[in-house]
């Protein structure tokens, strides 16, 4: 089970687990920094900071709003930053905040108040000691470390779109009658989702870059540069699969339009069959009514109904025929026209 970690960056030697926060910050005084991470924190576990740390009330009231978007804000002691964790499982886009609150000598990274038992800081620790001669060097280089571990995760779930887009043009080619277009839709609104996270978190970084922030120095403003490369190759990966979302969509509209077309062509050459039989036999329905009362054999004598009946259907044959040349010669004509 995910719970909050206190470190300490002793100015030498490998970093370690104060145990709480209290001990954490008792340990500034032998130097080096403080890394608080804290998962689904508490509003009072949140306070408790406000007077050792300098933390800004807002900063409080922004990690528990679970609706905030990406920003960065200073405050007279530290900067407040919230950035947006991706996982795609399932089908499903999930987003966790990621707060960071980094000062002189300290950074606090709080996570887990919207993750449900997602853990977006998960395994954090493990490459934090594979760079830690990066992680010594003070909170900047930490919250690098941190942020480009997001980024990552970010890159996995763009992937994993991407391939669920390849599919559905797969399936949309092969068989439109079955596809459904609620996929789509789907993956449009995440694309949206993403698109608006990696819009506000690219202006994080600008900010960054350009020393907006008095606790990210010009030494670790190079390794955010790199973030921002990355954020901004998402948002254009982001933009190019809306718009392959949308041409699916357009494509998949005219592939139902011709099939709705096909139909209607069959229906209409069925009733056109229909037609010309009604007209062929319409003459003969009204010949044969006649034929049927017997007037045939009235006219030409009961005596002579052996000949009489053969002449009437040797007649109907040759009415059909003659109808049905008049009905062909007179469909022809448009088409010479043309």
């Amino acid at each position: 089970m995910a719970e909050s970690k206190f470190y300490h960056f002793p100015p030498s030697g490998i970093f370690y687990n104060a145990g709480s926060a209290e001990s954490a910050i008792s340990a500034l005084k032998d130097g080096g920094y403080i890394w608080l991470d804290l998962f689904n924190p508490t509003r009072e576990a949140l306070k408790a900071l406000v007077e050792p740390l300098g933390v800004h009330p807002l900063s409080i009231e922004d990690c528990m709003d679970i609706n905030q978007v990406p920003k960065i804000e200073h405050f007279p002691r530290n900067t407040f930053v919230i950035f947006n964790a991706f996982s795609y499982q399932n089908k499903t886009l999930n987003i966790d905040e990621v707060d960071m609150i980094i000062g002189e000598n300290f950074l606090i990274t709080v996570n887990g108040c919207n993750s449900e038992n997602r853990k977006p800081m998960n395994g954090i620790e493990s490459l934090v000691e594979v760079e830690l001669e990066s992680a010594r060097k003070g909170p900047a280089f930490l919250m690098h470390i941190i942020m480009d571990h997001i980024v990552d995760q970010k890159f996995l779930a763009l992937e994993t779109m991407e391939d669920e887009l390849e599919e559905a043009e797969e399936l949309l080619l092969g068989n439109p009658e079955t596809f459904k277009a609620a996929e789509l839709v789907r993956l449009r609104r995440y694309l949206l989702s993403l698109r608006k996270s990696l819009f506000h978190e690219r202006e994080i970084l600008v900010k960054i870059c350009r020393l907006d922030c008095p606790y990210i120095g010009e030494k670790a403003v190079f390794h955010f540069r790199d973030i921002y490369d990355h954020i901004t190759k998402f948002l254009e990966l982001s933009e190019t699969y809306r718009e392959v979302v949308t041409s699916l969509m357009e494509l998949y509209t005219s592939l139902l339009n011709n099939l709705m077309t096909k139909a209607s062509n069959e229906t209409n050459l069925s009733v056109r069959r229909l037609t010309m039989i009604a007209t062929i036999f319409m003459p003969l329905t009204v010949i044969s009514g006649i034929g049927g009362m017997s007037e045939w054999s009235m006219m030409t004598g009961p005596e002579n109904w052996k000949i009489a009946y053969p002449l009437f259907i040797a007649g109907m044959v040759v009415i059909a025929a003659i109808n049905y040349w008049l009905i062909k010669k007179i469909e022809k004509r448009p088409h010479a026209a043309n």
